[in-house]
Formats: C-alpha cells, sequence, structure tokens
C-alpha cells in the first residue's frame, strides 16, 4: 500500500511538473508575441484542467490578440454555465468592448458589480479584473459596494491607489490621510506612497495639495501624527526650519525624547542647513534634562563648527570645549567630547604634543577595551598627521590583537594599510586591504576596494612607481589639513604625468580640495577636464554630477546644470547618482510629479 502511495505521489508530481513546464512555455509563447503556438498550448492546457482561472483568462486574452473575438465569447459563455466565478463577466464585457459594443461591454460589467451584492468576496478578484484593464471606475464601484455592504472590509488603500493613476492627486492624498486616521500603524507605507508624488520643491502643485490636506486635519483633529507627517513633509522639502516647528509641537505636547529632534538635526546637518542645525541642538542642551542627550548636541555642535570654522574662530571653539570639560568633567560619560579634542588640538591648532599629552591622561580612566581603542585610533592618527609611522603602526597593531574581528579591528587594519599607502609600501598596504574588502562594515570595504584599485591600477606604470608616491603624498597633506601644499604636488604630478591613468584620479582630488577653498573656478575647470579627457573614465559620473551640483546649487546657474543631470541619467543607470540627478533634473525642468 505505501508503496502505491509513493507511486501515486510520484506520477502527481511528474503531472505537475510537465504542466507547469507547458504553461511557462505557452506564456513564452505569448510574451514573443507568437499567438498562434500560445493559443495551441492554452487549449491543451484547458483541456487538461478546465476549471483552471489562469489557464482560461490567458486563452481568453490570447483569442482577443488574434482578434478572434467571437470564439473568445463562446468560450467564455461556456465556461460561465460550469464555473460561477464573476470575474468571467468582466472579461466577456472586455471582449465586447474591444469589437466597440460598448452597450453589451457595460451591461456585463454592470452584472459584474452586482455580483458583490451576491456575495462580497467576489470583490477582490472582480476588482482585480477592472484594474487589469484599466477600468478603474468600475473598479472603484466595486471596492464601495464592498464596503457598503459589508463593515468589517476596508478598501481605502486600493481607492486611494486608484484614485492616484486616475491622475486626481487631492483626492488619493485625501483618502490616505482618513485612512491613516483610522490606522495609524500604515503611517510609513503610506509615507513611502507620498514620497512617489511629491518633490524636493515646495511650490509643487502635489506638495502643496498633500500640505493643506494635513493642516486641515489639524485643524479637525489636533492630533500629533498630522505634525509628524509635516514635518516629514517639511523635511522632504528640505525646510528643515519648518520641520522644527512641528518637532517642537509634538514635543511640548508629548515630552517624552528627544530623539525625533535629535534625527531632524542630523538631517539638516548632511543636508548642509547648518543655520536650522544649530538651532535645533541648542534647543535640545537647552530642553533635555539627560546630559548625554546634551553631550550628544554638544558634540555634533562642535563637529560642524570646526567644519566650518575659519583659523581665527579656532580659539574661540577650543574655549568652549574647556567650558564643556569644566562642566561635565573629563570622565568616562565625555569620553567622545575628549577624543574630538585631541583630534581639533591636533589636525586644527596643530598643536601634536598637546593633543598626545591630553589623550594620553584619558588612557588613564577606568575604560573598557572598545573605550581604549577609541583613543589609540585617535592617537595613532595623531602620530600619521606627524608621519611618525612606525608609531602609529604600533597602536594600530595592539587595536587589532586587543578587539579582533570588531569593528574598530577593522578600521584599525585599514589604517594600517593607509599609513603603508602614504610611506609608499605599496606591496603591504595590498595585503591589508585585500583581507577587509571582506569586512563585515560596508563603509571599510568600500574604502579598502577603492584604495586597493587605485594602487593595483597604477603601481606598475613605472618601476619607481613616481606618480604613485606623488599621489599618496598629496592624500597624506590633504589629511594632514594642508590643503594647498596638496594641490601644488598634483599639479607637479599632472605635469610629469599628464598621460598616465593616475592623472584622472589626481585631476578629481584636486576638485575636491579646490572645493574645499572655495575656488570655484578651478574647481569648475577640473571637472571640465575631467569630461573632457576620460568622458568614459571611473570618475566620469563623479566629475558630470559634481559639475552639475557646482552649476546648480553654488553657481546659481541651473540651464548649465541641467543637462549635465541628463547625461547622468541616459549615460550612467548604475550610476550612484541617478536617482539624484533625475530628481533634480526633473526639478529644474518644472515636471509635476506623477501627474
Amino acid at each position: 500500500m505505501r508503496f502505491i502511495f509513493v507511486c501515486c505521489m510520484l506520477l502527481s508530481f511528474c503531472m505537475f511538473s510537465q504542466e507547469k513546464q507547458e504553461y511557462d512555455t505557452a506564456k513564452l509563447y505569448f510574451k514573443n508575441g507568437d499567438f498562434e503556438k500560445a493559443l495551441i498550448s492554452y487549449q491543451k492546457l484547458t483541456d487538461k484542467s478546465p476549471n483552471n482561472t489562469n489557464y482560461i483568462l490567458a486563452l481568453v486574452e490570447t483569442y482577443q490578440q488574434l482578434q478572434q473575438y467571437k470564439a473568445a465569447e463562446v468560450f467564455l459563455t461556456e465556461t460561465m454555465t460550469r464555473i460561477k466565478y464573476p470575474s468571467f463577466l468582466v472579461e466577456l464585457g472586455y471582449n465586447f468592448q474591444l469589437q466597440d459594443n460598448l452597450p453589451k461591454a457595460n451591461e456585463n460589467y454592470k452584472k459584474a458589480v452586482s455580483s458583490i451584492e451576491v456575495n462580497t468576496s467576489f470583490v477582490y478578484t472582480v476588482a482585480k479584473q477592472f484594474e487589469s484593464h484599466s477600468l478603474l471606475d468600475y473598479a472603484i464601484q466595486c471596492y464601495e459596494k464592498a464596503m457598503s455592504l459589508n463593515s468589517e472590509v476596508d478598501f481605502t488603500m486600493q481607492l486611494s491607489r486608484i484614485y492616484g493613476e486616475q491622475g486626481d492627486i487631492e483626492k488619493m492624498f485625501i483618502s490616505y490621510v482618513d485612512f491613516i486616521e483610522q490606522n495609524p500603524l500604515y503611517k510609513e507605507n503610506v509615507k513611502r506612497i507620498f514620497s512617489d508624488f511629491i518633490s524636493e520643491d515646495p511650490y509643487n502643485d502635489n506638495n502643496s495639495i498633500l500640505r493643506k490636506a494635513l493642516l486641515r486635519k489639524i485643524q479637525q483633529n489636533p492630533d500629533l501624527i498630522w505634525n509628524e507627517l509635516l514635518s516629514w513633509l517639511f523635511s522632504q522639502q528640505k525646510e528643515f526650519n519648518k520641520a522644527f516647528a512641528q518637532e517642537k509641537a509634538i514635543y511640548n505636547r508629548l515630552p517624552e525624547s528627544l530623539n525625533r529632534m535629535e534625527n531632524l538635526a542630523s538631517i539638516a546637518t548632511n543636508e548642509e542647513d547648518y543655520d536650522t542645525a544649530t538651532t535645533i541642538y541648542n534647543y535640545i542642551i537647552e530642553t533635555s534634562q539627560d546630559v548625554d542627550t546634551q553631550l550628544r548636541a554638544h558634540y555634533s555642535l562642535l563637529q560642524f563648527r570646526t567644519l566650518l570654522a575659519t583659523k581665527k574662530e579656532y580659539k574661540s571653539i577650543q574655549s568652549d570645549y574647556l567650558k564643556l570639560f569644566d562642566t561635565y568633567g573629563t570622565l568616562t560619560q565625555t569620553l567622545d567630547l575628549q577624543i574630538a579634542y585631541g583630534h581639533f588640538l591636533a589636525f586644527n591648532l596643530h598643536q601634536t604634543k598637546e593633543a598626545e599629552t591630553f589623550l594620553k591622561a584619558s588612557l588613564n580612566q577606568n575604560l573598557k577595551d572598545t573605550q581604549t581603542a577609541k583613543i589609540k585610533l585617535e592617537l595613532a592618527d595623531i602620530l600619521v598627521l606627524q608621519e611618525k609611522f612606525n608609531e602609529a603602526l604600533i597602536y594600530y597593531t595592539q587595536i587589532q590583537r586587543s578587539l579582533k574581528n570588531s569593528t574598530i579591528s577593522q578600521e584599525a587594519r585599514f589604517r594600517v594599510a593607509k599609513t603603508s599607502y602614504y610611506k609608499g609600501d605599496f606591496k603591504w598596504a595590498e595585503s591589508q586591504l585585500n583581507i577587509l574588502k571582506q569586512s563585515t562594515s560596508q563603509l571599510i570595504a568600500n574604502d579598502a576596494l577603492d584604495l586597493k584599485l587605485l594602487i593595483s591600477d597604477n603601481k606598475y606604470e613605472d618601476s619607481t612607481q613616481t606618480a604613485l608616491k606623488l599621489y599618496a603624498k598629496a592624500d597624506l597633506l590633504a589629511y594632514q589639513n594642508k590643503p594647498l601644499e596638496s594641490i601644488i604636488v598634483l599639479d607637479t604630478l599632472l605635469a610629469n604625468h599628464g598621460a598616465e591613468p593616475i592623472a584622472e584620479q589626481a585631476l578629481y582630488k584636486q576638485a575636491l580640495l579646490y572645493k574645499t577653498q572655495k575656488n570655484e573656478i578651478k574647481t569648475e575647470q577640473n571637472y571640465l577636464q575631467l569630461i573632457a579627457n576620460y568622458p568614459n573614465g571611473l570618475l566620469a559620473d563623479d566629475a558630470y554630477f559634481n559639475l552639475a551640483e557646482l552649476y546648480n546649487k553654488v553657481l546659481n546657474l541651473p540651464e548649465k546644470a541641467k543637462p549635465l543631470y541628463e547625461h547622468i541619467i541616459f549615460n550612467f543607470a548604475d550610476s550612484i547618482y541617478f536617482v539624484e540627478a533625475r530628481s533634480q533634473f526633473r526639478m529644474l525642468r518644472g515636471d509635476a510629479i506623477n501627474q
């Protein structure tokens, strides 16, 4: 008996496998436009499985492609005597519509809608069939009828989507907003949908419609969810000051956590809206009762203040660090600030001895291994700054041994490779980078791969590796916060090795250095040179995008930026800049989003 059961199972499986293969073949014929062969295949399949709705609908569609409408009608009519499947009424109606017989088409469409009165569960297949033929008004009727007959079903999401497909953006937004009011857990899903219809432009019609819909909800029902969505909308528009106003309203009513404020400040910082970021961080410092939260805000403020400061302002920043240590102490709680201050002393004030002394004193605290490693990592970086490479390597190696396989250990290994590269020991650097390509940290892995390619692509150009050594020297000078000296070394490289592949890298690095010096003319020239000399190079998309951003956001020359964004869209579909380039191009062209 068991043997017979196994044989039956194997036979059933073989038959199913064969039928699936036949179905896949039929679909392939249809996809390739070979409708005659598809017809024969689907007829065989419906003979084998006469109740399979997928086969039935596929056969009808094939008849329609061959304009054999009468055959489709006869087949559907006969099938409906056997199978009570209301979606076939939609298909029969559509078959009449293809023959321009609209009275007969609408007659069957109405019957399909009416079938929902018999059983509301029919709505799922009937409405879907209407949607498949873009008969959206009928699909709306189906969903609305089902909801009127059964209060336990809710098709607001489906209706909202259809309104969007019809181009009725206002109705779509209102419908989704009403849905969120009843189903707040779907807020993130709806935000993802909204993001397809809005842009960064606050004056875009869709943005205005959504903003008005949310403001109406605040007036009707002052729930915090509307403030959250407005904050999100303002953030999408990069109006972080307005988003901050909404976040304050939320916090005033629900003063539980400042995490949302911190996230907004971080986004504003990344988008270089430093004024708003400063305002938010100061608010957090003044409002929070939690010391850790205050310290994170102070840390973030000092980081971008240092980035933007002139040398004259360094003393003021140093004074602020010292005031913080007076207030909060030099304990483990302020360790990140201590490390940041050591970095500031060495890299900005060039007081390397003072930085080393300060950080070594921090090592005397009761620290965890990871905290010790963080300080040693900064100490090693300061030694690299002074070109004391061997001493730096000792610290990096200690970190690797004490915290094997951790992210900070992998970071230390990368800095070993970078230090060896600065020294001109390219072989040892490569050996370390080969290991790091498999790093669990994607950021480290990417940095390792970039440096590995730089070395391997250029180390064989000449036996002395002169060009690569010059590039490494320029890289070190940039690391030492000596951008002008780095630019001069790159000039030497380009003058003497302009025909070698590394010249592309040198031009690009020099452009980035000119950007830090706010030398827009030189920055533009370098990008133009890259585009002219290396239109298909590894850095071509970087050059096009950065030049477009320079024209668009710095020099206020949008008409010069537009063709550069467009070039990325059509020629660099795999670029990391593709999505942003498309977004900026559409905005400059004045496209209406999803209309």
